[in-house]
């Protein structure tokens, strides 16, 4: 039966430049070592998908709601499917001078921050370079493998889902409570000072109210705890009592009386 618009799944896939190979993306790990792009910090599992809600490129969002749960399918995207095909008039020339100190950190083919547009370095010569702000992938061919391994159901589920998405590796230390229409979400003191957590805690409501419908209060929780908490006092062990045979009193013992001496005679 095809997903439907709205759905939330577990998916795998690996993306990569049709023509060349070039690995773009994937959660499997036994890919990216094929690939040679493994990152031993990061974790490789399958991935949290709305479906059809834009969380992936509109392209592949289309074939995705085209499959049911275990379906494993090859999607080739055209740029026009996938990120856009090249446009001519995205390419600037930006004087060095422009860059202050920044110059000496420009590289052909690195990314660059122009005027709050981040492009690509094309070029370097003659006191200027070639900021490109296409994205990188534009006008290539992708090619995405594609395996929808789960779709979450049960409001506790999804909750926890959407927990972890936004706040990413942290997620897991992050805990919650979901019981008649309420949902609390309790944040450990470690991540009080994580960039961006108004941000990701607003991310969280949007999103549980918009896939967890029954919910209808959403609140956040700081727990702080006490580290060095008070050593509870353990009651001191008393001596058994002591047997009546142990209490009583030895009887004395009685000296024996000296033996008379005759007296001598003469």
């Amino acid at each position: 039966m095809p997903l439907e618009k709205g759905t939330l799944i577990f998916a795998n896939y690996t993306a990569k430049v049709k023509d060349t190979g070039e690995a773009i993306d994937t959660t499997k790990e036994e890919d990216a070592k094929a690939m040679g792009v493994y990152d031993a910090a990061k974790k490789y599992e399958p991935r949290l998908i709305a479906v059809g809600d834009g969380w992936l490129i509109s392209g592949l969002d289309d074939e995705v709601m085209k499959m049911s749960v275990g379906d494993s399918k090859q999607v080739v995207l055209p740029p026009e499917k996938a990120f856009g095909q090249r446009d001519p008039t995205q390419t600037r020339m930006v004087p060095l001078r422009k860059f202050e100190e920044r110059e000496r950190e420009l590289e052909v083919g690195e990314p660059i921050e122009v005027d709050g547009r981040i492009g690509i370095v094309r070029f370097i010569g003659s006191g200027r370079a070639q900021i490109d702000f296409n994205h990188r992938l534009a006008g290539k061919t992708i090619t995405y493998d594609f395996q929808v391994v789960q779709k979450v159901e049960g409001d506790d589920d999804k909750a926890k889902a959407l927990i972890q998405r936004r706040f990413g590796e942290e997620g897991s230390k992050v805990g919650f409570t979901l019981s008649g229409g309420s949902l609390v979400v309790t944040v450990p003191e470690e991540l009080f000072l994580m960039d961006g957590l108004q941000i990701v805690k607003k991310g969280v409501s949007t999103d549980v109210f918009k896939y967890i419908p029954t919910v209808e209060t959403l609140s956040f929780e700081e727990k702080f705890v006490n580290k060095n908490p008070a050593k509870k006092e353990e009651p001191k062990s008393e001596a058994p009592p002591a047997t009546a045979a142990a209490t009583a009193p030895k009887p004395r013992k009685r000296k024996k009386a000296a033996a008379a001496t005759t007296p001598a005679t003469s």
